[in-house]
């Protein structure tokens, strides 16, 4: 029986939790915590809290350990999280805390990865269509940024990700109305161009309710106002619903795309509007694509733990 440390570091909450893992390769969760990053100032520091709580698998103890971050990772070891105040550094965290083996991946790829593992049966089918296993599977999500990855099954067994900083990348604003909300934007942010994360994330969900309706609210405060037929809901929706097609289109995720992030997860309607699925659906040539790959609604806060896991079990039998 081997044990697996997964994290998940965000700005707001860092996730821990213990796995162990058998000669049957199935994953058992042990227990997870949920941490404050606000109050560590290290990576260090959050793992000294393990053990300080009593926590079922200390650092030291994990056969591997699978950190994940948001933010593009350097050398496989290095990332500098641009919504954190600190970096983090396996080279110097191994040494520090007894690591035995350990890895560190984007948290979009922890999400990936999830789509693979047992969390996901509670996915939500949002649109039919057949899953292929052996295809490489898409997953997007918003929060305080825009995040992506595929995932693609290896012929030898287990899988590889990839990151995406499709977030970072022009959004494809298509009509008349649409690119007066980029000017809106570009006057808006100052940026150079119109970034897809302007524009889908909690604070696009704000910048787009105050252009259509004049009111400047938090998202949590815009979340709470919406209606079926709010333009603000409306909008937001079909944006969500074409960046989930290019990102299909663009990997052919026939194994699916999975919608995860915190804005889906608080406000389901994004994806259940029927502006999503016409969004997802507006084709003239790849109908025959799209009509295939059927999208999920992941809601479950703790699966980059699992993907994190996934990862750190594959490591283990040597991919």
């Amino acid at each position: 029986m081997k044990t697996i440390l997964a994290a998940d570091i965000g700005g707001t909450n860092s996730r821990f939790a213990a796995f162990r893992t058998g000669e049957d390769r199935q994953l058992e969760l042990i227990r997870s915590l949920w941490l404050n990053t606000a109050e560590f100032d290290s990576m260090k520091a959050m793992l000294d809290q393990l053990e300080k709580e009593n926590f079922d698998l200390p650092a030291s103890a994990a056969d591997v350990s699978v950190m994940a971050v948001a933010g593009p990772i350097i050398d496989k070891i290095y990332s500098n999280p641009p919504n954190i105040d600190w970096d983090i550094d396996l080279s110097e965290l191994a040494g520090a805390v007894g690591l035995k083996k350990c890895a560190l991946i984007n948290d979009f790829v922890a999400q990936a990865f999830a789509c693979r593992t047992p969390v996901m049966d509670a996915a939500r089918r949002i649109l039919p269509g057949t899953v292929d296993p052996a295809a490489p599977l898409a997953v997007i999500g918003a929060g305080t940024g825009l995040g992506q990855a595929t995932l693609i099954p290896l012929e030898k067994g287990g899988y590889t990700a990839l990151a995406a900083e499709g977030g970072h990348a022009s959004f494809p604003f298509e009509s008349a109305a649409e690119v007066k909300y980029m000017h809106y934007l570009l006057q808006d942010t100052g940026e150079p161009y119109v970034r897809a994360e302007t524009v889908v994330s909690g604070g696009g969900l704000s910048r787009l309710h105050h252009f259509l309706t004049g009111e400047r609210l938090e998202p949590a405060e815009v979340a709470g106002r919406l209606t079926e037929e709010s333009g603000t809901l409306r909008w937001m929706a079909r944006f969500l619903g074409r960046l989930s097609r290019n990102y299909a289109l663009a990997v052919v995720a026939f194994g699916g795309v999975y919608i995860s992030g915190g804005v889906a997860a608080k406000l389901p309607e994004l994806v259940t509007h029927r502006e999503f699925a016409r969004a997802f659906r507006k084709t003239e040539v790849m109908s025959h694509v799209l009509d295939r790959i059927p999208v999920f609604l992941n809601s479950d806060e703790e699966s980059g733990l699992w993907g994190a896991a996934l990862k750190g079990m594959q490591l283990l039998q040597g991919n």
